[in-house]
C-alpha cells in the first residue's frame, strides 16, 4: 500500500514525517499547497476512505501534470498494510 503527498521542489521538509515545518515553508513561500489541493481534489464525504485516497491521488497527478509554477511534485511512501 502507498501514500502520496504534494510538495514542491524547493521544500526541505519531508511531508510524512515534519508536516508542521513543512507547511509552514509551504506557506512562507505563498504555495498554500494544501488548500491549492483542496481545491482541485473532488472529494465528499460521502466516500469510502479508499475513494477519497483515490480521488486526492487523481488531484495530485492533475496539479503534478498541468505544473504551471513548474515547482510541484509527487512524492510516494509505502506503508504496511
Amino acid at each position: 500500500m502507498k501514500e502520496v503527498m504534494l510538495t514542491t521542489t524547493d521544500n526541505p521538509y519531508d511531508p510524512f514525517t515534519q508536516f508542521d515545518d513543512w507547511k509552514a515553508f509551504d506557506d512562507l513561500q505563498g504555495y498554500h499547497t494544501c488548500e491549492y489541493l483542496a481545491r482541485i481534489a473532488r472529494t465528499s464525504n460521502d466516500l469510502s476512505y479508499a475513494d477519497q485516497a483515490i480521488a486526492v491521488e487523481q488531484a495530485i497527478d492533475e496539479i503534478v501534470e498541468l505544473n504551471v509554477l513548474g515547482v510541484y511534485k509527487k512524492v510516494v511512501k509505502e506503508i504496511e498494510s
